[in-house]
């Protein structure tokens, strides 16, 4: 409607400002004719944009922070050797490690990890080596190496395990209360559950000058 509107008032314009009432377009005509066409002209559609396989099917596997991956190898290189410089890590070490990331499982053994371990021919391996044997590793076991690292950069310190009481407790608890003692066991024990020592094991010697099994002891004052 503007487009129809802006023209026809060029035109008037123009024929107002024409004696002879020619068809002659100024100008002003001219531009605002280009403006309507401007105006009308849609933008193209931007393009979508491709996306890997990965992010099409879903979100990508969360990248290793390699800085929490080094601590923790430093810290298991420590874990039972006072003396490590943290650079260096055995392989009883590194099962350690794998066994509280639970990344020794059925499908990694201890005979797995040995085996690609040896394969650098050290007993000791830097980081670097360490990230060698762990590719190797995931490579044969068809296990992503992503994940492995995850677990293991994520699995707490060293020695740390969630593991819960289990019958072996309980029975200990049990074993020890001493409040269901009974016959010559009860007796090594007073009121409260505290041993008697040597006084609940033997029948002492008297040795207060009163005959045994006298009941009547430390009651002379009281009476006289």
């Amino acid at each position: 409607m503007y487009t129809h509107v802006a023209v026809h008032r060029s035109h008037n314009m123009a024929d107002e400002s024409q004696p002879n009432g020619t068809d002659v377009v100024d100008k002003m005509t001219v531009e605002v004719a280009e403006m309507a066409l401007d105006a009308n002209e849609t933008p193209k559609a931007a393009e979508p944009v491709k996306t890997g396989e990965n992010e099409t099917n879903g979100a990508a596997a969360k990248p290793v922070s390699s800085a929490a991956f080094k601590e923790q190898f430093k810290a298991f290189s420590k874990f039972g050797d006072t003396k490590s410089d943290g650079k260096h890590l055995t392989l009883s070490q590194s099962d350690k490690w794998m066994k509280q990331a639970k990344v020794i499982d059925k499908k990694i053994t201890t005979t797995d990890t040995g085996i690609h371990f040896k394969k650098l021919k050290s007993m000791k391996l830097t980081l670097d080596d360490y990230n060698k044997f762990l590719e190797d590793l995931a490579k044969t076991k068809k296990v992503e190496l992503e994940e492995i690292k995850n677990k293991m950069a994520n699995c707490g310190a060293p020695g740390v395990h969630n593991a819960t009481p289990g019958k072996a407790a309980d029975t200990v608890a049990r074993l020890t209360d001493t409040s269901k003692y009974t016959g010559s066991h009860k007796q090594r024990f007073d009121e409260t559950g505290k041993g008697k020592g040597i006084a609940g094991r033997k029948d002492l010697v008297d040795q207060s000058g009163y005959v045994s099994g006298y009941g009547h002891k430390n009651t002379y004052d009281k009476t006289h």
